[in-house]
């Protein structure tokens, strides 16, 4: 019989209990997989794999995925200037999307006969990794013992201790979930309606004081140099612009969403390249995109974002807008200036040779170059007409 099973494993509390009960219970052979999506360092990948090597898995493998997140994902989230309900830029629901996607391709590598994941029954990535491993395994069969089995930390814990393997019993204080789109950040304060993350809940301390100026070159809608600095990839200008921007306290906020089962939930998040990058994108977009293309693009967007975080990434519809964004990227190349201070950023302006903010035809609110009054005081006939008539047929109604 194939008693082989993939095990998503980030070495907490909930996939040790996996690991552990898949084999003593359920007499499976694990094979660990951690999915690195840019939160991992190598320090942490080998304490992950040293620990689940201790708890006797068949195999462990991490795969990083970090440039792929970017191609699949992080670049449509840019061409799209996503942000959730004007906040929150997808940090974790981008993410577990395409670490699903590795755990379902591990499967089929090792040719498991089943895949598990540790999420409880209460989140959104219980859906998220369930989606895809239905759509991409068919015949595969998931198990979820956290879920299924409705237990507490401590009743894992307890578990775990009458199977020789000692977890810190203490919860930490706050959770934390760092990938390269940003990291999110859980407490006690997220829990309430009202109370706002302290200074220490924050992974990175504000530690820079003065201001500095950044100029961010975009190619055709990807981020390509920070202040003149060139990268082979947008992956590496990302956290190079991170690493210079999160000292300085920006891009944190608390998202208040809905949840893919249909409760409310806060999460606090430090995300300031993600922030920086698309805000500065939108002003190039706005310079260099027409009216129509930019309404369009919003209504895209928005539908967009709201079905990748509820776990559709594999929906083909995805697959239709992406290419209807990178093709509205066709112009969006220029510069972004941004000035940085501690807890803020300003973008002051863009420039491009794609700028149709072009004094060629004239300055707004000053002169034109391009048509006369008569012209204008025709097209206002012609564009206000129908609701002219309208008003006239139907005096008796005013």
């Amino acid at each position: 019989m194939n008693n082989k099973v993939v095990l998503a494993y980030s070495g907490g509390l909930d996939t040790t209990y996996c690991a552990i009960y898949l084999q003593k219970i359920k007499g499976l052979e694990i094979h660990a997989l951690t999915v690195n999506t840019g939160g991992f360092s190598d320090k942490e990948i080998e304490q992950i794999a040293t620990r689940a090597r201790s708890l006797g898995v068949a195999s462990f493998e991490c795969v990083d995925v970090t440039k792929e997140y970017y191609d699949s994902c992080i670049k449509y989230l840019i061409f799209g200037n996503i942000l959730k309900n004007a906040t929150y830029p997808l940090s974790v629901s981008a993410e577990r999307m395409v670490q699903a996607i590795a755990v379902a391709e591990h499967v089929k590598k090792t040719g498991a006969a089943y895949v598990a994941h540790g999420s409880t029954g209460a989140g959104n990535d219980q859906v998220r990794f369930d989606m895809v491993f239905q759509s991409m395994l068919p015949g595969v069969e998931i198990i979820t013992p956290i879920r299924d089995l409705r237990l507490s930390r401590e009743a894992e814990i307890d578990f775990l201790k009458e199977h020789g393997v000692e977890m810190n019993a203490e919860k930490a204080k706050y959770s934390i979930n760092k990938g390269l789109w940003g990291t999110s950040v859980g407490g006690k304060e997220t829990l309430t309606s009202r109370d706002y993350l302290p200074e220490e809940a924050w992974p990175t301390q504000v530690t820079e004081t003065g201001t500095r100026q950044l100029e961010l070159e975009f190619v055709k809608g990807q981020l390509v140099s920070v202040d003149g600095k060139k990268f082979s990839h947008p992956v590496a200008a990302i956290q190079y612009l991170q690493a210079i921007a999160q000292p300085y306290g920006v891009g944190r906020d608390i998202h208040v969403g809905d949840t893919i089962i249909g409760i409310k939930g806060r999460v606090g998040f430090e995300a300031a390249a993600p922030l920086i990058i698309i805000k500065a994108h939108h002003l190039l977009e706005k310079h260099t995109l027409t009216k129509w293309q930019l309404y369009w693009k919003d209504q895209l967007s928005t539908w967009y974002g709201n079905w990748l975080h509820e776990g559709q990434m594999l929906d083909p519809t995805m697959r239709n807008i992406e290419k209807f964004l990178e093709d509205t990227q066709a112009t969006v190349t220029g510069k972004a200036f941004v000035v940085l201070q501690p807890y803020r950023f300003t973008v002051t302006g863009v420039e491009s040779v794609h700028d149709l903010m072009s004094s060629k035809f004239g300055s707004y609110g000053e002169m034109n170059k391009g048509w006369s009054g008569d012209d204008v005081k025709g097209f206002a006939k012609i564009f206000g007409n129908q609701t002219a008539i309208y008003h006239k047929v139907n005096e008796d109604l005013q």
